[in-house]
């Protein structure tokens, strides 16, 4: 019996794979480019907590959106729960990392010191690939869904918002009812805003 191919874990192939094959040069330029453009977006906050991401397979790196960030500002990386939701610790570069089941570095630090989500002011969180909605696809294990899945009920804190490579947005994403939207994705060559739900 021939099983039905996931359209979605498709995509994330294809995608993963065309990410990964971009050139150092092209990885570089693209990194300052949505730096810049996560910096200009509007009601980014100038103080508080704001959250990062480790870039791994290909991901766009946020070094530059970091290094820019208001003083103000404490920047934060995600630790896996037990609960199957982030939480967030505040880092500097230098300070201790410990590698998680995936492989990712997190900030080594006390489980007193972890943050939940809603403490947060921004999140710029990683993707594979995203739409005119700013329907965002992840790697599948739902991790940043089920974290900020209070904000299904109102656009609370904290503004959520995509950084990818251009190449990565497609037309269209099949939503599931557990996926959360993004305020915003910045790539390389624009700021992509939410395109109302057509009739």
């Amino acid at each position: 019996m021939t099983g039905t191919a996931d359209p979605r874990a498709a995509l994330r192939r294809c995608m993963r794979d065309a990410r990964r094959a971009l050139d150092p040069p092209s990885r570089v330029s693209a990194a300052n480019a949505v730096a810049r453009r996560l910096l200009d977006f509007p009601g980014a906050p100038i103080h508080g907590r704001v959250a990062g991401y480790w870039a791994m397979d290909g991901e766009i790196a946020l070094h530059a959106w970091q290094l820019g960030l208001p003083p103000a500002t404490t920047y934060c990386l995600p630790v896996l729960h037990e609960d199957g939701r982030l939480r967030f610790a505040a880092w500097r570069p230098g300070e201790p990392l410990a590698a998680n089941r995936h492989g990712i570095p997190e900030p080594d630090v006390p489980r007193e010191l972890l943050l939940d989500a809603h403490t947060l002011d921004a999140a710029i969180v990683p993707l594979v690939a995203f739409d005119a909605r700013c329907h965002r696809l992840g790697m599948g294990g739902g991790w940043y869904d089920r974290t900020f899945a209070f904000r299904a009920e109102s656009p609370a804190p904290p503004l959520l918002l995509g950084a990818a490579f251009e190449l990565q947005r497609v037309d269209t994403l099949q939503a599931e009812a557990w996926d959360i939207p993004l305020d915003g994705v910045c790539t390389e060559r624009a700021t992509h805003l939410p395109e109302p739900t057509r009739p």
